[in-house]
C-alpha cells in the first residue's frame, strides 16, 4: 500500500477501510475516498485502454475535468477522480473494446426543482469562501456551491504558510488551516446556504443556473451571481506526455496532501512557478525524492524564497531546460530535457536523461472563466474573483472575493456605497509580481542575539514585522513589498523562524558562546529525520555547501508544525547559514536516441488522441478555424470539451507562424461538463447491476 502515514504537518485521520475489486483484484480502500486514489494506494496507475490505440491511460486532472482517469464501476463508466468507493464496489478497466453497459431510466419521475437566491457563488475556493463571508455579514440570502466534498479550493492541498498581509489574508497561516477558518465562518451566518458536491453545469439564457447537487438536478434563479471557479491547469505538448504519470501538480497535490497517498517515489518537475516549486516542496514533506526542476525561462518566475527553499534541500533547478520527451511503456521510466536557447529551441547535443516515474507538468493556469462568460451573454449581474478572473496567489484572491461581494450589495440595493478605492490598490499589491532581488546586508553587529533575514526579493509579504513582540523587525519602505529588515532588539523568541512562509529566517545566537554561536534553522521536512547529536550538511540561501555542523538540540513547535534545528556551524558561516541539505544533486545521463518521430508521438488531444503531426498538416493546408480542425482530426471533440487541449492547439498555430487573430476559436459546449440526460427531466438512471442491487434486499 503506498500510503502516507507520516507527514510533518497532516495527520492522518482513522476511517473505516472499504474493500473492492479492480479487474478481479481484491483491493482496499478508506470510506469516502475516490477510486483514483484508492487505485494508487494499491499499486494501480494505469485505469483504461485507449479506444484509438490502446494506449495505457491514467490521472490527469484528479479534478473531473477531463475523462482521462474513466473506469466501469458497477458496469457503468465513471471518472474515477470524483467516485467515491464503496463496499464491494467492482471496478474494471476501461477498454476500447469494452461493450457500454445497459442502463435502466424509468424510475423517480419528478419535477426539476428551481431555487430563488439573491446571490450565487460559483466555487467555494478562497475568493468564493471570502465573498459568502461578506455577503453573510449584511444577511444576504446567498448559496454558495462546490463540486468537491468539502470548501477551501486549492486551499485543502497547501500545507505551506501563505504570504501577503496578516491583516488581509491570514499571512503565515497554512493554506489548509485558512480553509479551515473560511468554512468555518461560514457557520456563523444563517442567510448563506453551502452545497459541497454540487456541479454547476451551465448559466441559461433565461437567466436561470443548473446545478447538479448528488442525483438532483436544480434550478438557481439568482438575481447576482459571483464567479470564482478557480483556474485549471495548462497541458504541454511533448512525446509521451500521456503516460500514466505525467499530470499536472494540482493532481498530484490532491493525492499527497489530501489524500495522503504517496504517488511516486523519483518526481521530476517542468515549471519554476509558484505551483512548480510548491509542488516540489511538498513532494519532499512527503518523502519523495525530487529529481529536478526545469524553468524554459532564463530564471524561475515563482517567488525565489520557494526556489530556494528547495535548492537548499538538494534539488536542482535547471534554467533555460525544456522538457524533450517522457519515456515508458505502461507508464513513465524517465524523462529527457535539454537546453534551450533565448528562442526557445533545443540546443543539439545538450539532452539528458533522468529516471523518475512521475512527471509534474506546471506551465501555467487558465481561468475557468466559462460561466460569467454565459451569464454576460444571458444578461444577468454577473462579476467574476480571483483565479476566474485573474491568476494570483490565494493572499489575493480572498481579497478579490470581499471586492466582488461588495459589488453584488451595491447591484442589490443593499450597499449604495462604492468599494473603497484603497482596495483595490491593495490588491493590486497582493496581485504583484515579484520584484528586485536585493543584495545581502550587513548583519547586526554587537548583538549577541539577532535574526538573519534572509528573504532579499521584493514581494507581498509581512508575518516577521507583524509578530516581532520588541517590533525590531521593520520593512525597508512604506510598501508592503519592500524587504524586512532588523533594526533593534531581539530577545530570541523565534517567532520570526516560525511564521515566515519561506523559511528564510534564521537566529544566530551568541550568548552562550561569542566566539562559536549557535544557529536555529526552520525544518519542515519530517519528524525523525535529524536528532540532536548528529552531523548535518548546511545549505546558504541559494543551496551552497557551507561545511558540516553539529546538532545541539531539535525544538518541536507542534502548534506551527515547525521544528527548529539548533546548529553549532564553523563561526565564519554562522550569518550565511540557512537549511539542512538532504539529497545530492544528480546530473543526470547523457541522451542521444533519435528523435525524428517526436511530431507523430506527441499526443495535442490525450481524449482523441490526436498527434501534433495531424494538427500541422491541417494547418499547413490552410486551417484557421478550430471548429474545422476538430472536424477534421477530431481535437477538441473528447469527453474534456477541449479543456485540456484548447491552450495548447493555439500554441500549435503560434508555433506555425500564424497570427492568432485569424484563428476562429472552438464553439465552447453549452454544459461544462458532462451530466447524464435523466437529470435534466428528473429521471434516475442506473446501471442493471446497480438495480440489482437496490432491489436485492426485497
Amino acid at each position: 500500500m503506498e500510503r502516507i502515514t507520516e507527514h510533518p504537518i497532516l495527520q492522518p485521520q482513522e476511517r473505516k477501510a472499504v474493500q473492492f475489486t479492480f479487474d478481479g483484484k481484491p483491493c482496499s480502500a478508506l470510506e469516502g475516498e475516490m477510486i483514483s486514489s484508492a487505485l494508487f494506494a494499491n499499486g494501480i496507475k494505469v485505469f483504461s485502454r485507449h479506444k484509438k490505440d490502446s494506449a495505457p491511460q491514467g490521472l490527469f486532472c484528479a479534478n473531473g475535468q477531463c475523462a482521462q482517469c474513466s473506469v466501469l464501476a458497477d458496469g457503468r463508466g465513471v471518472k474515477s477522480c470524483v467516485t467515491p468507493v464503496r463496499e464491494g464496489l467492482k471496478v474494471e478497466t476501461l477498454r476500447g473494446e469494452a461493450k457500454l453497459p445497459r442502463i435502466v431510466c424509468a424510475q423517480e419521475f419528478g419535477r426539476v426543482e428551481e431555487l430563488p437566491v439573491d446571490a450565487l457563488i460559483i466555487g467555494g475556493g478562497p475568493s468564493g469562501l471570502a465573498a459568502a463571508v461578506e455577503l453573510g455579514k449584511l444577511g444576504v440570502d446567498t448559496l454558495i456551491v462546490d463540486d468537491k466534498t468539502r470548501f477551501g479550493g486549492k486551499l485543502v492541498l497547501q500545507t505551506h504558510k501563505f504570504f501577503g498581509s496578516v491583516e488581509d489574508c491570514y499571512a503565515g497561516t497554512r493554506g489548509i488551516d485558512i480553509a479551515e477558518k473560511l468554512e468555518g465562518q461560514l457557520k456563523e451566518y444563517p442567510s448563506v446556504k453551502a452545497w459541497t458536491g454540487a456541479t454547476c453545469l451551465a448559466v441559461f439564457s433565461d437567466r436561470k443556473v443548473g446545478v447538479l447537487r448528488g442525483e438532483d438536478y436544480v434550478l438557481v434563479r439568482p438575481k447576482a451571481v459571483i464567479h470564482a471557479a478557480g483556474a485549471r491547469e495548462k497541458s504541454l505538448a511533448f512525446p509521451g506526455n500521456t503516460l500514466p504519470g505525467v499530470y499536472g501538480a494540482g493532481a498530484f497535490q490532491t493525492l499527497v496532501n489530501r489524500d495522503l497517498v504517496r504517488p511516486a517515489k523519483r518526481l521530476f518537475v517542468v515549471g519554476g512557478g509558484n505551483v512548480g516549486l510548491i509542488a516540489a516542496y511538498h513532494a519532499l514533506q512527503a518523502g519523495i525524492r525530487v529529481v529536478g526542476l526545469i524553468e524554459a525561462q532564463a530564471a524561475c518566475g515563482g517567488y525565489k524564497v520557494h526556489a530556494d527553499k528547495i535548492k537548499r534541500l538538494g534539488v536542482p533547478i535547471l534554467a533555460r531546460h525544456t522538457i524533450v520527451r517522457a519515456e515508458g511503456r505502461e507508464g513513465l521510466e524517465a524523462v529527457v530535457i535539454a537546453e534551450v536557447d533565448e528562442k526557445f529551441k533545443v540546443l543539439p547535443g545538450t539532452q539528458k536523461s533522468f529516471k523518475a516515474d512521475t512527471l509534474l507538468i506546471a506551465v501555467g493556469l487558465s481561468s475557468v472563466d466559462e460561466f460569467h462568460a454565459q451569464a454576460q451573454e444571458a444578461g444577468m449581474d454577473s462579476f467574476v474573483c480571483g483565479d476566474a478572473e485573474e491568476i494570483a496567489e490565494a493572499s489575493a484572491a480572498m481579497f478579490s472575493g470581499k471586492i466582488a461581494a461588495h459589488k453584488v450589495l451595491k447591484s442589490l440595493g443593499v450597499m449604495a456605497a462604492p468599494v473603497p478605492p484603497f482596495w483595490f490598490e491593495r490588491l493590486q499589491v497582493l496581485k504583484s509580481r515579484p520584484g528586485a532581488t536585493r543584495p545581502a546586508e550587513a548583519q547586526a553587529q554587537g548583538q549577541r542575539v539577532y535574526p538573519v533575514l534572509h528573504c532579499r526579493q521584493e514581494i507581498p509579504c509581512n508575518p516577521c514585522v507583524s509578530v516581532c513582540p520588541k517590533k525590531a523587525i521593520k520593512l525597508a519602505g512604506e510598501s508592503i513589498m519592500d524587504v524586512p529588515r532588523f533594526m533593534g532588539e531581539c530577545i530570541g523568541c523565534f517567532k520570526c523562524l516560525l511564521v515566515c512562509p519561506g523559511l528564510a529566517v534564521t537566529l544566530v545566537d551568541r550568548r552562550k558562546d561569542p566566539d562559536h554561536p549557535s544557529v536555529a534553522l526552520p525544518f519542515e521536512i519530517g519528524r525523525g529525520l535529524v536528532s540532536k547529536g548528529d552531523r548535518v550538511r548546511l545549505a546558504g540561501c541559494e543551496g551552497e555547501d557551507l561545511g558540516e555542523a553539529e546538532v545541539l538540540d531539535v525544538k518541536d513547535f507542534k502548534a506551527d508544525n515547525t521544528l527548529l534545528v539548533i546548529v553549532r556551524p564553523s563561526p565564519e558561516v554562522a550569518d550565511r547559514a540557512v537549511s539542512l541539505t538532504l539529497y545530492p544533486a544528480e546530473e543526470g545521463e547523457r541522451y542521444s536516441a533519435e528523435l525524428a518521430k517526436a511530431d507523430d508521438e506527441t499526443m495535442v488531444c490525450r481524449c482523441e488522441r490526436v498527434s501534433l503531426g495531424e494538427v500541422r498538416r491541417a494547418i499547413r493546408s490552410g486551417v484557421r478555424d478550430l471548429n474545422e480542425l476538430k472536424a477534421i482530426t477530431r481535437a477538441g471533440m473528447g469527453a474534456c470539451g477541449s479543456k485540456t487541449c484548447a491552450s495548447v492547439l493555439m500554441s500549435v498555430f503560434r508555433s506555425e507562424g500564424v497570427d492568432l487573430k485569424e484563428v476562429t476559436p472552438l464553439t465552447r459546449r453549452p454544459l461544462f461538463v458532462e451530466a447524464p440526460l435523466g437529470v435534466f427531466s428528473g429521471v434516475k438512471c442506473r446501471s442493471e447491476a446497480e438495480e440489482k442491487a437496490r432491489w436485492s434486499g426485497f
